[in-house]
């Protein structure tokens, strides 16, 4: 299995992730400029996109969190003030969403997108790298070869639907296990780095302003010795 895929390196190196270009679904309103590089049996996809000129979308198809990696980009929703994203800053597009897009030039963005039948949040909902943090459940024990990190987030985006939430994480530095990944799961780090650790040995790294897609059951182990911050999406898949 897959452990992680990169989508994105902020040095620009090259990235061993395979891409298609492929709509996600019908009516994709970026169906001519997507690269994937998962797409999931419950109907998730991550991968990045290219992007310049003008769409109007009357519904947006799908839930889709983005965040741009190069360029600027600006979204519109109806009776709304621009939203307009710059390197490192993103934004969840609710399913159902009436809106403008804009980039006067290109505009380089990696994302996460799910298929939701029946919308439960329309909108858009900006990420905020400085966000209102609440801490959360600590890890169990029994996954930590250490001491217990202290987590915060800030879930700006739930839709029940989907089971897909977005929004803002970090944490004081820890080191865990290698272990089945809990669910599906796109981030974007704003802080610090990460090494990731399959059960083969192998280890990998992903510093700031890296993205990566983890699938729920890959075996995948954490370690970072600084405060690790990142944009995330999560979704727990049905059994």
């Amino acid at each position: 299995m897959t452990v992680a895929l990169v989508l994105h390196r902020a040095d620009g190196a090259p990235l061993s992730t395979a891409f298609r270009r492929a709509p996600f679904g019908k009516n994709d309103p970026f169906a001519r400029h997507r690269e994937i590089a998962w797409e999931g049996p419950d109907s998730m996809i991550a991968g990045r996109a290219s992007f310049i000129g003008e769409l109007e979308v009357a519904s947006y198809p799908h839930i889709e969190t983005i965040v741009v990696v190069e360029g600027g980009l600006t979204l519109t929703g109806a009776g709304a003030a621009p939203l307009v994203l710059g390197p490192q800053a993103g934004a969840v597009i609710g399913c159902g969403t009436s809106l403008h897009i804009q980039a006067g030039s290109r505009v380089r963005f990696v994302f996460c997108a799910a298929a939701c039948e029946r919308p439960t949040k329309r909108g858009l909902f900006p990420l905020h790298a400085d966000a209102n943090f609440k801490p959360t459940a600590t890890l169990p024990a029994e996954v930590l070869l250490g001491a217990s990190p202290e987590c915060r987030s800030d879930n700006v985006f739930i839709d029940d639907g989907a089971q897909y939430s977005a929004g803002t994480w970090d944490s004081t530095p820890y080191h865990r296990i290698v272990r089945p990944h809990r669910m599906n799961e796109f981030m974007h780090l704003l802080a610090g780095s990460v090494r990731f650790a399959a059960p083969a040995g192998s280890v990998f790294s992903a510093g700031t302003g890296d993205a990566l897609f983890v699938p729920q059951g890959a075996p995948i182990g954490w370690e970072s010795s600084d405060r690790v911050a990142k944009f995330y999406v999560v979704q727990s898949r049905q059994s």
